[in-house]
């Protein structure tokens, strides 16, 4: 991240803290490090992020370690070890982290990358799942991010998968010879990623391959109507998708994803489902969960250009041991006139440069203690370059300080007074009061 960029971050961190604690969210971090087991049981053996993109290492005592590829397994690590479940349901947390995959960088996609993400764990009602996919939903809208499409399916209890699941590998058994190696790997293991695959064989032979929304469970149907519904009532548009599948196992019934058009062929914004076995699956006991993630980097660059202003620049303070002749307004008089009792020309005497110096970061110090957002010059330019460098930062007022005494200059009105030095933080208090 560089200084330029720091603005629509803060904007973003700050907006999703507000959105996520009045829905009832509270923050939490995880460790970077987590064990390798962590994420092999809860993502998935068979998933692209375990097999080609954790960045694993052995620590001195032969352990297995991995830098974060995903939030939600850590959460729920979290979840169990903490005793969470003994708190009142459902437990509600956020983050805003970075984590790591090692794929091919590119614009909005890197190896290290931040995800704002929310999870919710202890209930099964499908509201939950709305509120959840309502929240990142506003989010999105805040922050400006065009071309937003809603991408919704189910993928049904895991119990209630098992015949589908037997259909599915049927048909891509039927088709084995026209499905590359990597695909035909996972018939055994995890036949629904078939859907996620770029392949354009594999794209035909899945255009007729049975749908899993055909084969829900009467439960599982209801439940996913329901959160149909209460989308609707909160006026969030989808788009039913039978092909979205996520690319992690351990997604069960409602499974959703945001993408715009802004982001072009990689047009994922965030997204996410429910996981109700993943908690048990982690030693912890049965407990359902539903959550999403999405991309720092990819909200903002499909953001329509929202970059939060860092705060205005009330006051700048000048080193102005030759400012005698400031008041008549001009900058070239500015740098040429001497100070009462000074020599012309030159930068002036050194104890009277020193002593502007030590006067203006007393008042910098008094200024920031007031409130006032003040920089003071640090980098040696003449007093027109200073002027310059204000101007350029957009600040209110300059004190150009000459020791006790200062001409403050309004940026904006171009009125200026000389004042004692002491004074200038009421002056711009006030001045800044009755704008």
């Amino acid at each position: 991240m560089l200084g330029e960029q720091a603005a629509a971050r803060a904007t973003l961190e700050t907006r999703a803290k507000a959105l996520l604690q009045r829905a009832g969210y509270e923050r939490i971090e995880t460790p970077a490090f987590e064990p390798t087991e962590l994420f092999t049981r809860a993502v998935g053996e068979s998933t692209d992020i375990v097999r080609k993109e954790m960045f694993s290492f052995e620590d001195g005592s032969g352990r297995s370690l991995t830098l974060r590829p995903e939030g939600t397994a850590p959460v729920c690590r979290a979840y169990v070890e903490h005793g969470m479940h003994k708190r009142r349901q459902p437990v509600k947390l956020w983050y805003l982290s970075s984590f790591f995959r090692h794929e091919r960088a590119q614009a909005g996609r890197y190896r290290e990358f931040w995800q704002v993400g929310a999870e919710a764990l202890g209930s099964e009602d499908p509201a939950l799942d709305a509120e959840s996919i309502v929240l990142l939903a506003a989010l999105l809208e805040e922050m400006g991010v065009r071309e937003v499409k809603l991408r919704l399916s189910s993928l049904g209890s895991m119990e209630s998968r098992s015949e589908y699941r037997a259909r599915l590998q049927a048909h891509l058994r039927a088709h084995e010879g026209s499905l590359p190696g990597e695909v035909r790997a996972r018939i055994d293991s995890n036949p629904l990623r078939a859907f996620d695959s770029d392949d354009e064989p594999t794209r035909r032979v899945m255009a007729g391959a049975p749908r899993l929304l055909d084969y829900l469970s009467d439960e599982d149907a209801e439940h996913f109507a329901e959160v149909r519904e209460l989308l609707g009532a909160a006026g969030v548009g989808f788009e039913l998708d039978p092909t979205l599948v996520r690319g992690l196992d351990y997604y069960t019934r409602t499974v959703f994803e945001f993408t715009s058009a802004a982001l072009g062929a990689q047009s994922g914004v965030g997204g996410g489902g429910r996981y109700d076995g993943l908690v048990e699956e982690l030693g912890g006991p049965s407990t359902p969960g539903m959550g999403w993630a999405a991309g720092v980097e990819r909200i903002l660059l499909a953001g329509s250009a929202l970059q939060a202003a860092g705060s205005p620049l009330e006051l700048f303070v000048a080193l102005g041991d030759q400012a005698g002749g400031a008041a008549r307004g001009r900058d070239d008089d500015l740098e040429k006139s001497p100070p009462s009792g000074g020599p012309a020309g030159g930068s002036g005497s050194v104890t009277g440069r020193g002593a502007a110096r030590l006067a203006a970061f007393e008042l910098l110090s008094a200024a920031r203690s007031a409130g006032v957002v003040a920089e003071m010059e640090l980098a040696g330019r003449s007093l027109k370059g200073q002027l310059n460098h204000a101007n350029a930062l957009g600040a209110r007022y300059v004190a150009i300080v000459d020791g006790a005494e200062a001409i403050l200059r309004d940026m904006q009105g171009g009125e200026q007074e000389r004042i004692a030095t002491d004074a200038v933080v009421h002056a711009v208090l006030r001045g800044l009061r009755d704008i």
